[in-house]
């Protein structure tokens, strides 16, 4: 026996009418609507997204789902070019490949009550909507881009409030990526219905929990969520039924919705200064506070003591032996602040995993969670943390949140630094410097100026 979900008959997706339902919205909503501080936010993220997905394209998880999407997925009727490889690819695909290049370095936006991640999924499949053939405008694709935000946030925040378990960002990101696709597609209120209504019925219902306790590639079910809801537009196009989507119509979320384009959740964001699992940001900011207010290196430190909140807690692995270990690890990056002063894309691959100063600090770490912070998760992300110095000092941060969220956003002198840290050693300077420009510009310039850039491989040389 199930319970009966209510489904609202004026809900923004099961009623076309209204001037801000979720149909109108959707498509109805243009450039010019969009207050210039929405469209400065826009640009902020998508730059930060094209710098992650660079520093993340020589990863092994970007390497193999690429390749997986060459052999894999491809292209029909309509193609389009993988984020940072240029080689065509069925729209899913490229979706599926960007989404996970992106994701395979945990640098990219997020959102605190979705628990999750908006950007990651829908800029690949926008990328991927927008490569078909079909012209579009730079100013329609920020549009798009914002509307993205605005329907992944809500969605995301409707499935943590309706389903018991945690879902990875994929679950709900598919609904605004099916969305995207409907609107690119030109698809009516009834088959934007069923196209959300496809993308949330077979949205990865992955459960993020198993990747935090069992580090892998699966990471946050962000491509397969892209892929889906890129799917679930072309299917209702062609008239596959599968509406409702309960994110949207359910009766019980339909405050989530009802201020479409008065609140705008693009400035909900939070911006990740370090390329691993939020959660861990609060006690890393903690140590680098501490490191710097009172000029300690790690070889005076004897043990470094956390407390922080359960999720936390959970991300246990002290000694990776991958990338993704290393990112969905409380101890590891820690340490890494400790011994280096910052993390950084390299800090967390490679040689750094074996480096014996981080390694005997991770080891050596206490963590313990607070009633307190965990009372407080997700909308608020706390810890403190004690260095104890070899020569019997007691060193204790104040209570701490990572640097970055919305309340006190990064200045954008650091997204753009951040960019570059992570672009320039990929794609050379010359190339990070036109992608940086041509995000500047987007809406005054065609898109092509930007998606030639991001849309091909970076030159063997490392310039173009």
């Amino acid at each position: 026996m199930t319970d009966t979900i209510e489904i609202d008959p004026a809900s923004p997706a099961a009623n076309s009418r209204g001037g801000k339902d979720f149909s109108a919205f959707l498509h109805e909503l243009r450039y010019d609507d969009l207050p210039d501080e929405v469209r400065i936010f826009a640009r902020r993220w998508l730059l930060d997204l094209i710098g992650v997905a660079a520093g993340g394209v020589g990863f092994d998880l970007s390497r193999i789902i690429r390749n997986h999407a060459a052999d894999h997925f491809g292209p029909g009727r309509h193609s389009a070019r993988m984020l940072f490889d240029g080689r065509r690819v069925s729209p899913m695909g490229a979706a599926l490949a960007g989404g996970m290049t992106i994701d395979a370095l945990d640098g990219h936006d997020g959102h605190k009550l979705t628990k999750g991640h908006v950007g990651c999924g829908i800029l690949p499949a926008l990328l991927a909507l927008s490569d078909t053939g079909k012209p579009v405008t730079g100013e329609e694709f920020l549009t798009a881009l914002v509307l993205g935000y605005e329907i992944g946030s809500r969605a995301g925040i409707a499935l943590h409030r309706t389903a018991s378990d945690y879902h990875t960002s994929g679950a709900w990101v598919a609904v605004a990526c099916a969305a995207l696709g409907a609107r690119s597609l030109g698809l009516s209120s009834a088959k934007t219905r069923e196209a959300i209504g496809i993308a949330e019925y077979h949205g990865p219902r992955s459960q993020m929990m198993r990747c935090i306790d069992h580090p892998t590639m699966l990471k946050d079910g962000s491509g397969w969520g892209a892929m889906t809801g890129v799917s679930a537009a072309y299917l209702a196009a062609d008239g596959f039924t599968g509406a409702p989507a309960l994110t949207v119509e359910n009766g019980g979320v339909a405050d989530l919705w009802s201020d479409l384009g008065e609140r705008w959740c693009i400035f909900e964001q939070y911006f990740k200064p370090f390329p691993v699992c939020r959660w861990a940001q609060p006690p890393v900011r903690a140590i680098l506070d501490l490191r710097e207010q009172h000029g300690v290196t790690a070889a005076e430190v004897d043990r470094i003591e956390v407390t922080t909140f359960h999720q936390s807690k959970r991300l246990a692995t002290r000694r990776p032996n991958s990338t993704e270990e290393a990112q969905y690890s409380t101890s590891f990056p820690a340490a890494v602040a400790m011994v280096r002063g910052a993390i950084g894309p390299a800090d967390i691959t490679g040689a750094s995993l074996n480096d014996p100063e981080i390694l005997r600090l991770a080891a050596s770490m206490v963590i313990d969670e607070s009633d307190t912070y965990n009372a407080a998760f997700p909308a608020r992300r706390f810890a403190h943390v004690s260095l104890i110095l070899r020569d019997g000092r007691r060193l204790t941060s104040s209570t701490t949140e990572a640097s970055g969220d919305p309340e006190n956003p990064a200045p954008e002198s650091e997204i753009r630094t951040k960019y570059h840290a992570y672009a320039t050693p990929v794609l050379g300077a010359t190339r990070a410097r036109a992608i940086e420009t041509a995000v500047e510009e987007l809406g005054a310039t065609p898109l092509d100026t930007l998606t030639d850039l991001i849309l091909v491989a970076p030159d063997k040389n490392g310039d173009v």
